[in-house]
């Protein structure tokens, strides 16, 4: 608001003392004419009237001394509202103290000074907050009042430009700080972190390709959970995969198509899971500890367990695990979720490349059903992803080589004698306790093997079975939901065995895969054994029992007809409505082809790059949305629309930016998905929905992105017949479902450095931390970038490093928020 000088001001004391001393309104205007030494930065943001205060005796006499406030004041949820009183004689004033008298419970902060401040709590809509500043004058105290209207939430922050700049761009009033990178040690016996290829013990360091994340609080000491504490807590962060180059002096070497032993480890340590503590300073800087007792990295050496209907199965024995339940490792953790009970899950998604399998040799040895089901999950003939089977290990009893060749050894050979079924073994959920560095994590089977992308919760509600949604990430693949058997129960939240808990939820429950009709109707068609399709008699795939049908759930999804979708990704529950996101990434002309749309994925279309190449299908990609029947996640019926579409703001605005982005908002390759955490502003109300991009298709414009937005709901928009075009000019036309255009509640809030991924988001509890991943900078290793080195301007020759940065305000305020 403005202010536009202090009204003239009289209470007689012209009109009845004739002397030539100062008026009380010459006094106070001279005191504003000093407010910026009274009243600091606040005041040249907000100087309202002042109001003067008599003394509590009721006289009419001018006061020797006393204060004034500004009589009013507006904000909105999420924002620092500065408090600043003036003075007069202040000698003759004691005991300063800011009070709230009206409104919801503020925290104040610096209540005992002329300047305080305090974080404007969420409203639903305008509501009045009062505060009195008071002192006291001898026996008397004086004080005068202030009434802040608060209204709801709202972005505040202008929108970043597109740009392709080496660095973490994000709007004016935020601050960036670098918080972990690969290679950093994780305790104290391990050495810093040289970044020029010769560092190793990468499962006592930092992991690469920082990936999915979540914030677990810790007590202010000690090791003790704490879901409130925003100053000290553990970050959870998957490590997906690597940038091979970077790991070694002089790149990956291999002789005679053997690869070093040494060399592998370090490839496969950089891969999995990290738990570190981090901690803000009184001072607002936050850091990692290199020396918690709660650190731990989780590699693809970490033993683990199978929980749910597949353990146990002869899918899952190896020589390894005759059994079928002892696992070994995790590897590609993309996405992830969480449970209230407070465990993380991490979710396996290309793990498929990483094995050998020589199909000339093995599929002889196959049966048929094999081979139809390592077709389906894109287990074809290959050497891996980076040729660790060929790794001779240097004790011959070890397996952790050999593993990588999923192939029947002879034909006399069982499935406990090799590692055949290898592949089988990952693919899955799996759970782990941050808060225990010594427990085992557990695959969580009944939730399916698939590419998981991530395995986000519905609401929770006591008395209700909970569901936890996921996307399989490759194109023409689905979305799918497991609802436990177990109503949820609201002590359990709590409870110190967490992993017990966890069996109670996740290890019995119905898999479900979606169905989008053309309507914008949907359904969930349950994957049970012996239901419809599912049964021995499937001429495609014959299903033997339940656990095969888990095992391969993509099958299981054909053989009910699901809905083929653009890549389905990442997941998120708005925490107010319940409504389900699920970002589709892109498709290509061949996945995506002119005859081959439909309702939920409507587009086919030519996004040209700068030099005029062709990029056709869905290379933009776009986010669709649910709600379920009954607002209940038991529910096996659910309405959809789709929320963005992918898009240059220069593209045809009929038919390809149908959700008509600009400069401030186009993006392309929706991947990350995140909702504000409800115990801030950002995540009641109207949640912040973070975005971020995993693009190729835009690169040549900016780099990749995230961006917030405030949606609606499903249903605020309508029906739309767009027309597609394909490479001859042919067309089609193809009905579809949006949802109202975002316009500018949804905004650009951050541009990553060159040649990133942004992926993995999550806040403090207090939302006035935001903690992003940063991916893969210099991915093709051109020379180009030297980030995090060159975040501030610094020129370097630094090799890039995947890292966890974390946002503020300046002014303290909830991110995103105005």
């Amino acid at each position: 608001m403005t202010y536009d000088g202090v009204p003239g001001y009289s209470d007689g004391d012209v009109d009845t003392n004739r002397s030539s001393n100062e008026t009380l309104s010459s006094i106070v205007e001279a005191r504003y004419s000093r407010r910026g030494a009274l009243f600091g930065g606040l005041a040249a943001a907000f100087l309202p009237p002042l109001l003067s205060a008599c003394g509590d005796d009721g006289s009419d006499a001018a006061p020797t001394a006393g204060v004034t406030v500004p009589s009013t004041g507006q904000t909105s949820s999420g924002a620092i509202f500065g408090l600043a009183a003036a003075v007069t004689n202040a000698n003759e004033l004691t005991n300063f103290s800011w009070t709230q008298t009206s409104g919801p419970s503020v925290t104040i902060e610096n209540p005992g000074s002329l300047n305080a401040k305090f974080l404007a709590p969420s409203v639903t809509t305008a509501t009045p907050v009062g505060f009195r500043f008071s002192a006291t004058r001898g026996s008397q105290s004086v004080s005068s009042d202030i009434t802040v209207t608060v209204d709801p939430a709202k972005l505040g922050f202008a929108a970043v430009s597109k740009n392709l700049l080496d660095k973490v761009t994000v709007p004016a009033g935020y601050e960036v700080t670098v918080l972990y990178r690969l290679g950093d040690p994780i305790n104290a016996s391990t050495p810093a972190f040289l970044n020029n290829g010769t560092d190793t013990n990468y499962a006592s360091r930092a992991g690469d390709h920082h990936d999915g994340i979540y914030y677990y609080g810790l007590a202010s000491t000690g090791t003790a959970r704490d879901d409130n504490n925003s100053s000290r807590g553990l970050l959870a962060m998957n490590h997906e995969n690597i940038t091979q180059v970077f790991l070694h002096a002089n790149g990956p070497t291999s002789v005679g198509g053997v690869r070093p032993e040494a060399e592998a480890l370090k490839e496969m340590e950089a891969h999995g899971v990290g738990i570190v503590e981090v901690s803000k300073s009184a001072a607002g800087v936050w850091s990692q500890s290199s020396t918690s007792t709660l650190n731990r990295r989780i590699t693809p050496q970490t033993p683990m367990q199978f929980n749910g209907p597949v353990r146990g199965s002869a899918l899952l024995q190896t020589v390894f695990s005759p059994t079928g339940v002892a696992g070994r490792g995790t590897i590609n953790n993309c996405a992830n979720g969480y449970t209230p009970w407070a465990t993380n899950l991490t979710c396996e998604e290309n793990w498929a490349g990483y094995f050998r399998r020589r199909t000339a040799t093995d599929n002889p040895l196959r049966t048929a059903k094999e081979i139809t089901a390592f077709t389906r999950y894109g287990v074809g003939s290959s050497t891996g992803a980076y040729g660790w089977a060929s790794v001779v290990a240097a004790d011959t009893n070890n397996t952790i080589w050999r593993r990588w060749t999923t192939e029947v050894s002879s034909a006399a050979a069982t499935a406990t004698q090799d590692f055949r079924n290898e592949v089988n073994q990952f693919g899955w959920v799996v759970e782990i306790d941050p808060y225990d560095p010594a427990s085992t994590p557990r695959k969580r089977t009944a939730l399916g093997r698939m590419a998981h992308e991530g395995a986000w919760p519905g609401l929770f509600v006591a008395g209700r079975k909970p569901a936890w949604y996921m996307g399989d990430d490759a194109r023409n693949d689905y979305m799918y939901k497991f609802v436990s058997n177990a109503p949820w129960v609201a002590a359990d939240a709590q409870s110190a065995d967490r992993l017990a808990i966890g069996d109670k939820y996740l290890d019995s429950g119905t898999l479900y895969v979606a169905r989008f009709n053309a309507d914008g109707s949907g359904q969930w068609l349950p994957l049970v054994f012996g239901q419809g399709a599912l049964t021995a008699a499937n001429a495609a795939y014959p299903f033997a029992d339940q656990a095969d049908v888990l095992t391969h759930a993509r099958l299981a999804g054909d053989a009910v007809g699901a809905t083929k979708m653009d890549r389905p990704e990442w997941t998120a529950v708005n925490p107010a409505t319940g409504e389900v996101y699920l970002t589709l990434t892109n498709g290509s002309a061949t996945s995506r082809p002119l005859a081959g749309t439909d309702a939920a994925n409507p587009r086919h279309y030519n996004d040209p790059r700068t030099t005029g190449a062709a990029q056709r299908g869905n290379p933009n990609g776009h986010v669709i949305r649910l709600r379920e029947t009954g607002d209940t996640t038991e529910a096996l019926t659910f309405r959809w629309d789709i929320y963005a579409f992918g898009a240059g703001s220069d593209l045809d605005a009929t038919n390809i930016n149908i959700s008509g982005l600009t400069a401030d908002n186009d993006f392309s390759s929706p991947d990350g998905l995140w909702f504000a955490r409800p115990t801030n502003a950002s995540g009641r109300v109207t949640p912040i929905l973070w975005l971020q991009t995993d693009d190729g298709a835009y690169t040549d414009v900016t780099n990749c992105m995230m961006l917030a937005g405030m949606p609606g709901i499903v249903g605020d928009g309508g029906t739309k017949t767009i027309t597609n075009t394909d490479s001859t000019g042919a067309q089609r036309q193809q009905a579809t479902i949006v949802g109202k255009n975002p316009g500018a509640t949804l905004k650009r809030f951050l541009v990553g450095p060159q040649q990133c991924e942004i992926t993995g988001v999550d806040s403090t509890p207090d939302g006035r931390s935001l903690f992003v991943n940063i991916q893969h900078p210099g991915d093709d290793n051109n020379g180009a970038s030297s980030w995090p080195e060159s975040q501030n301007g610094a020129t370097s020759t630094a090799r890039p490093r995947s890292a966890t940065i974390v946002i503020t305000r300046t002014d303290g305020g909830v991110v995103g928020l105005s």
